[in-house]
């Protein structure tokens, strides 16, 4: 029987898959709320460019409700950035808007000449999110796991270069493009390794652009799967894939990428994934961080928390990033929720 943990302990031993008191709650991505920035008095674009505000906004879901990780960082545009794309702060809306891609280095793959920066760690913002890790670690990290994220490769090009022209040329110029990822890979190996030995306990990597409703399960067989599989190989665990969507033609395919645990979102059916992938798998999810932690009513999430440990999920996971606007009373019936049907022991 296990005894009482504390948050850290207990995410970090469902990877080691260690006996658990209660299912963990806590997520690989951003989980900011305002509820923070009313805390300190902040403005939305004032956290993605200062280490001391990122690294509070990341715990700040932590001290006021108790989620179990603080993760940094928050948008999609720091590895874009690093390599050469010019991001948007949005400086002076006064409305939740992330940072996203204003410029990119090239639209078409075949013009796009990929410069590595010599230094990876001082690039960019890099070393802003190194900064806001070694914080976090020092301050909370003996109480919650501090997590990181990088965009997938596929996902990372597609903030490199315009969208549909990628889109394109996966199909027409598959070699091109297969070469650009094995690229990408060496670049995100070498980012999450950088992000582990600031602080970082786990890693999640998105590659939410490579799904079933965007590329084929054969595409990704033959194109996404390869350089996944590089960067697994290339890190050490705990690591965590996920992917957007319906991904239950694919899971079986992500289950090979090499990845500790597979985060769906809620468009999966875990009842279908667990039965593919069989009792050992850790599966993470599926939570609607939008459509039901922010849009619902408490008893909406009370519920979806239900129903997700009724399905199987070994983590009560957001399956996105989620919305900052998030009632404080849904974040609370969260929290309880988790504990009134996570118990395991």
């Amino acid at each position: 029987m296990a005894t009482s943990q504390n948050s850290r302990e207990r995410v970090l031993k469902l990877f080691r898959r260690e006996p658990l008191d209660y299912i963990p709650l806590f997520s690989g991505y951003g989980n900011i709320t305002v509820h923070g920035l009313e805390k300190y008095g902040w403005k939305f674009p004032e956290i993605h460019t200062d280490a001391r505000k990122m690294a509070d906004m990341a715990a700040s879901t932590f001290r006021l409700f108790g989620f179990e990780s603080a993760v940094v960082p928050f948008d999609m545009g720091v590895e874009a950035e690093a390599l050469g794309s010019k991001v948007n702060y949005y400086t002076h809306a006064t409305d939740i808007l992330y940072p996203t891609i204003s410029q990119h280095p090239a639209e078409k793959v075949e013009d796009l000449n990929l410069q590595v920066p010599s230094d990876l760690a001082r690039a960019g913002r890099i070393p802003l999110v190194t900064e806001a890790l070694r914080i976090l670690k020092q301050e909370v990290g003996d109480q919650i796991a501090i997590g990181s994220w990088v965009l997938g490769p596929y996902t990372l090009a597609g903030q490199l270069l315009d969208l549909s022209q990628l889109a394109k040329a996966a199909f027409k110029k598959k070699d091109l493009v297969g070469k650009l990822l094995d690229q990408l890979a060496g670049v995100l190996i070498q980012l999450i390794k950088i992000y582990r030995e600031a602080g970082a306990d786990y890693i999640t990597v998105r590659e939410m652009g490579a799904g079933p409703d965007i590329l084929s399960p054969r595409m990704f067989e033959s194109l996404i799967r390869p350089p996944l599989r590089r960067v697994f190989d290339g890190i050490e665990s705990p690591k965590v894939l996920h992917i957007c969507g319906d991904t239950n033609a694919i899971i079986d395919q992500m289950a090979l990428c090499g990845a500790d645990a597979l985060s769906v979102e809620k468009k999966n059916n875990v009842t279908e994934t667990r039965k593919k992938l069989g009792p050992e798998a850790l599966i993470f999810g599926e939570l609607d961080a939008y459509g039901v932690l922010s849009q619902g009513k408490p008893g909406d999430v009370d519920q979806a928390v239900k129903e997700a440990v009724e399905r199987g999920v070994n983590a009560i996971w957001p399956g996105c990033d989620i919305w900052p606007m998030v009632p404080k009373e849904n974040m609370e019936t969260l929290m309880a929720a988790a504990r009134k049907y996570g118990k395991l022991n």
